[in-house]
């Protein structure tokens, strides 16, 4: 069970999406602070674990990260 409401988690998925899709090749401490500033704009509070496995997986995974699976 996720510790995220539904809306929450689009919320989150747009924000990895717009940084996945200009992040290529960014440090993972760059993602991160992306990351949290696009939760800061979008008033969602992510747990910092949560924003070094999103991090981690947008540079692994190339930008194709399922918010929903990662963290649901």
């Amino acid at each position: 069970m996720s510790d995220y409401e539904s809306e929450e988690i689009e919320a989150i998925q747009v924000v990895v999406d717009r940084v996945s899709s200009w992040q290529d090749g960014a440090t993972e401490r760059t993602v991160e602070e992306e990351l949290r500033d696009g939760f800061d704009e979008v008033a969602v509070e992510v747990e910092p674990d949560d924003v070094v496995k999103l991090a981690e997986a947008i540079r692994e995974d190339g930008g194709e990260v399922s918010v929903a699976e990662l963290l649901g």
